[in-house]
């Protein structure tokens, strides 16, 4: 696989208290979807994560968070969290929650 796996099962732990969540490839990794919209990523390189054009700036600021940047463009309303960002269940859990928060503003797809 493309993507840590150890990574995403604890992502899948993290979301498996939702019935709403599927799963797709995407990005070469595993991304999860809440109604069609993507809300987070693991990737190899550790989560992407939609945080939205509002929170950007502020996710951005985070430890460990950088530009999502696959094609020599930077996503704006995406980060891309490294793993030192993703080591505790805390941490991780926030990222999920971010990514969460932001994809249940967007409409259904």
């Amino acid at each position: 696989m493309a993507y840590d796996e150890s990574l995403a099962t604890r992502v899948k732990e993290i979301l498996s208290v939702r019935a709403d969540i599927a799963e797709r490839r995407m990005f070469g990794g595993l991304a999860f979807m809440l109604a069609g919209n993507m809300c987070c990523c693991v990737t190899e390189s550790g989560l992407i994560v939609r945080v939205g054009s509002e929170g950007y700036e502020e996710a951005l600021a985070l430890p460990h968070a950088g530009l999502m940047d696959f094609t020599g463009r930077p996503m704006r309303g995406w980060v891309l969290v490294r793993p030192g960002g993703l080591t505790s269940h805390a941490g991780l859990n926030e990222w999920v929650t971010r990514g969460i928060e932001f994809a249940a503003t967007l409409p259904r797809k």
